[in-house]
Formats: C-alpha cells, sequence, structure tokens
C-alpha cells in the first residue's frame, strides 16, 4: 500500500518533529488515555478528544488503516500523584451512595453521549482495565521475575531505580537524588519514594477487589494502560496520545513498566495535547471554572464546540471563556453559509484553482496536524467563492469539486459543518432574503427610494450587503 502523504509529528519522546514512519505499511497503531469515569466529562475531555478525532480522521483520510485504541479507567486512578489516595470512582460511589461499577458505568455512557454529540468517532476497540486484570496480573509477574518489582505485604511496587530510562519522557531523572523523607512522607513498605504501586492490597471491605498471587486487591492505575495496549497493539506501537498532564507521572510509568518487562521499545511517537484554561486561569472544580460538556452543549451547536477547540492546535493551551466561544460561532456561521451559498448558487463562469488549496491544506495537516492553518485555510476559499458567486457564480465542474472539498475536508476531516446543512432547504435565509428584495424592488418601482434605502439599510446593520447591478440586486452575508 502506498500512502501519499508524508506526515511530519511533533514526538514528545525526542521533543522535535519527525516524519511519521508506520512499523507496518499502510497501517497506524494508536493508544489514547481515555477517560476515569468517575464525572459527566468536561472541556478539558473535549479538547483532547476533539483532537485525537481529527488526528486519527487525517490519518484515515491519507489512506492508513487505522486500529484506533482508548480505555476506559474504571477502577485504580488514586487521588494524588503518589498512588496512595482514594480511588476516584470509590469516592463518587461513596458520596452517591451507589456501587462502583454502576458509577463507572453510568458516566461512561454519558462520556460517549458526549462524544457522539461532538461528532468524534469512536475508537475501534474501548477496553476497560477492569475486563483486564489476567492481563495486568500477569504482567505484573513477568517485572517481579525480571527483578523490577517487589512484593510488600500484598502489595506490589515497581522499583523505579531498577530502570535506567525512568524520566526520559519528562525530563525527570533525578531519581537517585531522592532520598526515602526528602521529598514526600515515605509509606514504610516502599523501598524508594518514587517507585509506584502496580497491585494494591485491599482489605475485606473494599469494594473493589480482585484475587492475586499476591492476594486480593486491585491493580495501579498506570499498569492498566500498559497491559490494555500491548494486549491490542503489540509490545512496541506507533503512537500514544493523551493530555499533558498525563506526560508524568503516568506515561513516564508506562514506559518503564513496559520496557522494563519486554525489553523493546514501548511506543516510536508520544503525542501530547495541551490543557483548557478558563479565562486564562487553570480549570478546575475547586476555583468553581468547571464547566461540562453537557452544560455547554445547552447554550453551543455540537459543531461550533468543535471549531472553537480546532482554532487551537491541539498542543496549544485552550483558553475557554464566553467571549471565545461567541467568536467561535461567528467565524463558523460564515463558513457553513457560505457552503450553503455554493450549494444554491447558478452556475456561472467563475474559477478558483481548488487544486491549489488542496495541496495547502494537505501541507497544514501533514504539518503536526495543523488544524488552525487549515481553518484558516477555508476562510480563504470561501472569500474567493463568495466573490465568484456575487459575479455569477462558478463555472462546472469546479462548483461541484468546490462542494467535494468542504464536504471532504470542513464536513468529514475537521467535522465542523454540521448535518443540516447539507439539506438546502434547511436555511429559510435566501428565501426570506428572496422576498426582501422582491418588497424592496417594489418599492423602488414605485419610486419610493426611503423604503428601499431603509431596508438596505437595516440589512446592512444585520450583516448583509445588498448590491445594485443591472441583472436585479445581489446580497452576501459580511462583517
Amino acid at each position: 500500500m502506498t500512502i501519499a502523504d508524508d506526515i511530519y509529528l511533533y514526538n514528545s519522546l525526542s521533543r522535535q518533529k519527525e516524519k511519521f514512519v508506520p512499523l507496518r505499511e499502510g497501517f497506524v497503531g494508536i493508544y489514547v488515555c481515555g477517560p476515569t469515569v468517575y464525572g459527566h466529562s468536561h472541556v478539558g475531555h473535549a479538547k483532547s478528544y476533539v483532537s485525537f478525532d481529527v488526528i486519527v480522521k487525517w490519518f484515515r483520510f491519507v489512506g492508513y488503516k487505522v486500529r484506533y485504541v482508548q480505555n476506559i479507567t474504571d477502577v485504580g486512578h488514586l487521588l494524588g500523584d503518589d498512588g496512595e489516595g482514594e480511588d476516584r470512582i470509590l469516592k463518587t460511589a461513596r458520596l452517591e451512595q451507589i456501587e462502583p461499577m454502576e458509577v463507572a458505568q453510568s458516566y461512561a455512557r454519558s462520556y460517549y453521549e458526549d462524544m457522539d454529540a461532538l461528532g468524534v468517532d469512536r475508537p475501534n476497540i474501548a477496553p476497560t482495565a477492569t475486563g483486564h486484570i489476567p492481563e495486568q496480573i500477569e504482567l505484573i509477574k513477568a517485572l517481579i521475575a525480571k527483578g523490577h518489582a517487589y512484593e510488600v505485604n500484598g502489595s506490589v511496587y515497581f522499583d523505579v531505580s531498577s530502570f535506567e530510562g525512568y524520566g526520559k519522557l519528562s525530563g525527570r531523572r533525578n531519581v537517585d537524588e531522592m532520598e526515602p523523607g526528602t521529598r514526600v512522607q515515605v509509606r514504610s513498605e516502599k523501598r524508594h519514594p518514587s517507585d509506584f504501586a502496580l497491585w494494591k492490597k485491599a482489605d475485606p471491605n473494599h469494594l473493589m477487589r480482585w484475587n492475586s498471587p499476591w492476594g486480593w486487591g486491585f491493580p495501579g492505575w498506570h499498569i492498566e494502560c500498559s497491559a490494555m495496549s500491548m494486549k491490542y497493539l503489540g509490545e512496541t506501537f506507533d503512537i500514544h496520545g493523551g493530555g499533558m498532564d498525563n506526560q508524568f507521572p503516568h506515561h513516564e510509568c508506562e514506559i518503564a513498566q513496559s520496557e522494563a518487562a519486554t525489553g523493546k521499545p514501548f511506543v516510536r511517537y508520544w503525542l501530547h495535547n495541551n490543557l483548557v484554561t478558563v479565562n486564562g486561569q487553570k480549570m478546575s472544580k475547586s476555583l468553581g471554572n468547571f464547566t461540562t460538556i453537557k452544560d455547554l452543549l445547552k447554550k453551543y451547536a455540537p459543531t461550533v464546540l468543535r471549531f472553537f477547540i480546532l482554532q487551537s492546535h491541539y498542543r496549544s493551551t485552550l483558553d475557554f471563556s464566553d467571549g471565545a466561544i461567541a467568536a467561535a460561532k461567528a467565524g463558523l456561521e460564515k463558513l457553513v453559509e457560505t457552503y450553503r451559498r455554493l450549494r444554491e448558487s447558478p452556475v456561472g463562469t467563475g474559477a478558483i484553482d481548488l487544486d491549489a488549496y488542496k495541496a495547502k491544506f494537505h501541507a497544514a495537516m501533514n504539518d503536526d496536524f495543523n488544524a488552525p492553518q487549515a481553518i484558516a485555510l477555508l476562510f480563504e476559499l470561501s472569500r474567493d467563492i463568495n466573490v465568484a458567486i456575487d459575479k455569477g457564480g462558478l463555472r462546472e465542474p469546479e462548483k461541484s469539486n468546490a462542494l467535494a472539498f468542504y464536504d471532504a475536508y470542513a464536513k468529514g476531516v475537521l467535522g465542523i459543518i454540521p448535518k443540516e446543512s447539507l439539506q438546502p432547504s434547511s436555511n429559510p435565509l435566501p428565501k426570506v432574503m428572496e422576498l426582501v428584495l422582491d418588497i424592496r424592488q417594489e418599492a423602488r418601482a414605485r419610486k419610493d427610494f426611503a423604503t428601499s434605502d431603509r431596508i438596505r439599510d437595516r440589512l446592512k446593520e444585520a450583516g448583509i450587503e445588498v448590491k445594485d447591478g443591472k441583472d436585479g440586486a445581489t446580497w452576501r452575508i459580511v462583517g
């Protein structure tokens, strides 16, 4: 299989852009850390999963077969980076007085509802941590056998000092300098404060626990992703993605335990999306600026949220505010209106070099999936199309090719053209404007120029420009 496009992506591991070369020709294996399902998804989840959705869509668009794996964490994600806090799902179950699995499945359904609304394609495989306990136990056993992990009082910890490459992703390599007691309060059963839990002992009253060679307990958060990703993508695979906040400790620990177990490179390209701020502040429940996707979808169309997210590069911070969303809404409406005008416009004599636009769009997306640059290109194309329509329309087959361009890139790859825009009848504006211009023309025929001018001026205030010509009046959206 031959792929026409060369894709360059920023590899967090090497800290530079690299040409993407898959392990298997024509095939991409991608693993992205999915949500921990203890609450409704928020705008930070939207940023991450819309960004990776476009990356997956682009790989498929240029001809790759993609296996996209995105897990559901339904046990083991503890509060605090030291792995000694309370399980997030258990905490919610205790507060809501329901079963932990009821919490996990309820919020997993909520997550997929939100992703479906945002036009995010479902992953090929969506493994759950609780569904892969045997694989995690086998991986832990292998680490113990190779001297990279140790068991204490029914819990198992990874010995960070046994893995020379610890810190190569995040740059935190000062393991030897972290003497017990210097950085954190050390539990006596740990050999070193930076060692992390692979398996945690659970008392008989613990609501989520499984039997293991070390007694009843539950897996650590980090071991879950290693076991599930390697099961479905192999011991070495192409791309691992996730939020920048997971780079350390989660992804660093994944690398250590995976490579220690197999002796092979774990992931060839690491992609990390940046975080969401709210009016310049970090988004958090404690600051009261936490916004769920469901609340946003009560106020804005899903395509508006997608468009807002994609105006920022996936590696850039996204600052959320009502003003920024409103600006995104206005910008998207211009693109959609051009698309509708194009569908309903007559065939004329205008011409556009669509091959040049196609080449520029591919160049933008092949350069580390630069969606903001691709969107800017769509605005350039829309300006050219509006000019051509105002002058009588595009000739065939350029009109058809322009529509195909929008369908493939704006609607398909970026997912920012809403489905209802495919139906010309869904937009009443052209028929309304036809009526308004007929009334205005009747006023001009009566020499009632005051009424004619008032209609023109009021339309201009509403963002619609009317131009009079020898063949009658034309209109377009401006501003």
